[in-house]
């Protein structure tokens, strides 16, 4: 039998938001972004350290967000 309520919601989200940290930093994605046109702005690193910062913020506001209740 599957735990249901509260518990089991906070359980799916993380795993959501790991598969989409995953999805952000899979290779493919990096090297497409890496090979963006620019003369001026490494796209690179402002990917990367937005990236990083989407999924740091979002786990802050998933753990924080259920300890509130």
């Amino acid at each position: 039998m599957t735990p249901s309520g509260p518990q089991s919601r906070k359980t799916e989200r993380l795993v959501a938001l790991v598969a989409i940290a995953l999805v952000l930093f899979c290779p493919p994605l990096i090297i497409v972004v890496d090979r963006l046109p620019s003369p001026h702005i490494g796209w690179l690193s402002l990917y990367l350290f937005s990236a990083w910062a989407i999924i740091i913020g979002l786990a802050a506001w998933l753990m924080e967000h259920r300890a509130g209740r």
